[in-house]
């Protein structure tokens, strides 16, 4: 197949029958239009990342910004909502593969977000595909039939579509504009944008996105002008767009009100990203020898900094009269086990309850099977109302509460061990082309298994990571753990009846990103250049 691409771009990649209606040349066109205007923007905004963790690892204690004050202070609000974002009680969330689509948009969630990034696998077809897929779906036009021939098809009555594009540090690696890599996020959201903005409209709902992975006000903006850009380019009013930030950086904490403030025209709200929130904290505290946080299990959201982190959100956001979103629990639904399927389920509904109580608007599941238990938490307190946008949280909310970082207890071999597996496991997943993986009988993606890792390096680099029993954690003890988790990890995927060839490349790449001196940034770059 040949396409007829805009000057400047070319495309180093396998095209399958079907992409061409999505790699259109007008549509190629916007992607390398936004390109132009904003890749040295972007460029700049991760390198200010980098001066800026510098900075972090020398000892800069993190403050709200003294020159946007007035932000904080002035008396704003966000641009009136549409209806159909007036009601998000229930979002669910999952990969751009055909059968998930289905099953979210069929689940009885108020929402569906899509998903480009976290729980998807940045393989080209998976992308493209994902792309089409969304295409179909948007005109009731997706289906998908099984290998027993089971038929998925969608009903009258589906979940309002929110689209989450890559965030700002992930390239398409398989198309460049006068030679540089287009960035993930503007090549995902300018074809989805180009094709569906329009039919959306019609059918009365979107375009909807969510932003992830930001960690500053500045990246907000950069994203604000690009909606601006497409929505000229296409013929939309401005402040058409809407568009929900995932709060999931600590550094993007103390600048809530400056993020909404930069979108407002096309804000939609915050998210609390809970998971990617637990892995920047680590991230950007790893030198720091005073910081160590405990094994996963124990950072729920009661903890003190994820606690003031969620009501500073729900207050911020409130504050402006926008929507607060609760993020998501990772217990799903347990087959063969009622006991174990009731205590997760018990474990979702005090989640949920914990959210509508304090004041959010709405709540992430991560499975069709939880949509029901999230909507009746939410219906206990929100009643007739299709949210509480008028629910104000008292208290100050700052440094103090989000940098408590307790607690730092307990760090078991079962945690360590729990770790490996898991990041072992979701990395092969992932090598793959399966971003979102149950294992044990959690969902993880992308983030947990930053977290999973980070927390390895961490607990090796840092005096504090002693295990409960006394013993330091080294490379030494870490490595041989490694070589046993794969054998595990491969025994499982095998009863599963699955491929391991995936797995051994998995645990390599495990080991380079946990046990290397120098932190790597993120998981998935160096995992995406290893990808075919």
């Amino acid at each position: 197949m040949s396409l007829t691409l805009p000057a400047g771009m070319q495309i180093n990649a396998p095209l399958q029958p079907g992409y061409e209606t999505i790699l259109t040349p007008e549509a190629l066109e916007l992607v390398a239009k936004l390109h132009r205007a904003f890749e040295p923007r972007r460029q700049e905004l991760l390198k200010a990342r980098v001066e800026r963790q510098a900075r972090i690892d020398a000892g800069e204690k993190l403050d709200f910004l003294p020159e946007t004050k007035a932000i904080r202070e002035g008396d704003w609000k966000i641009a009136p909502l549409p209806k159909a974002l007036e009601r998000r009680r229930t979002e669910i969330t999952g990969p751009v593969e055909a059968k998930m689509i289905i099953n979210a948009f069929n689940s009885g969630a108020d929402s569906y977000m899509t998903d480009f990034e976290d729980s998807n696998s940045p393989k080209w077809d998976n992308q493209i595909q994902g792309q089409v897929n969304i295409y179909k779906a948007i005109r009731r036009e997706l289906s998908f039939k099984n290998e027993n021939g089971k038929e998925y098809k969608l009903n009258d009555k589906i979940a309002t579509l929110q689209i989450r594009p890559r965030g700002w540090h992930l390239d398409e690696k398989h198309v460049t504009v006068d030679g540089q890599r287009v960035s993930g996020g503007i090549f995902d959201f300018a074809l989805v944008f180009f094709h569906n903005a329009k039919e959306q409209i019609a059918r009365g709902a979107g375009p909807f996105y969510y932003l992830p992975k930001m960690e500053s006000h500045l990246e907000a903006r950069l994203w604000n002008d690009i909606f601006v850009m497409a929505q000229d380019h296409i013929g939309l009013p401005q402040g058409t767009i809407k568009a929900t930030v995932l709060v999931e950086t600590i550094l993007a904490t103390f600048e809530m009100e400056e993020i909404l403030y930069e979108l407002r025209n096309h804000s939609a709200g915050l998210n609390a990203g809970r998971w990617d929130y637990i892995f920047s904290c680590i991230k950007k505290f790893k030198k720091n020898q005073d910081f160590c946080l405990a094994q996963r299990s124990a950072i729920t959201m009661e903890v003190p900094f994820m606690r003031g982190y969620a009501l500073a959100l729900v207050q911020a956001c409130h504050k402006r009269g926008a929507p607060a979103m609760g993020g998501m629990s990772a217990l799903i639904p347990i087959k063969n086990d009622p006991e174990a399927n009731e205590k997760a389920l018990a474990g979702i509904r005090h989640d949920k309850t914990r959210d509508a109580n304090d004041g959010f608007d709405g709540g992430w599941v991560a499975h069709p099977g939880l949509v029901s238990i999230a909507a009746e938490e939410f219906q206990k307190v929100l009643g007739d109302k299709p949210n509480q946008w008028e629910k104000q949280v008292d208290g100050k909310f700052g440094p103090e509460q989000w940098l408590d970082f307790r607690p730092t207890t307990p760090i078991t071999e079962a945690g360590l061990r729990n770790n490996i597996n898991v990041g072992i496991h979701y990395l092969g997943s992932w090598l793959a082309g399966n971003g979102c993986v149950p294992i044990h009988n959690l969902m993880e993606d992308a983030a947990t298994a930053e977290i999973s890792r980070s927390q390895v390096w961490q607990w090796v680099v840092s005096p504090k990571g002693i295990l409960d029993d006394g013993r330091k954690v080294t490379v030494e003890m870490v490595r041989p753990m490694i070589a046993e988790e794969l054998a595990k990890v491969k025994a499982t995927v095998t009863a599963q009846g699955e491929d391991t060839a995936t797995y051994d490349q998995a645990a390599e790449i495990f080991d380079r990103m946990s046990l290397t001196p120098e932190y790597p940034e993120f998981l998935t770059l160096p995992l995406y250049e290893a990808m075919e």
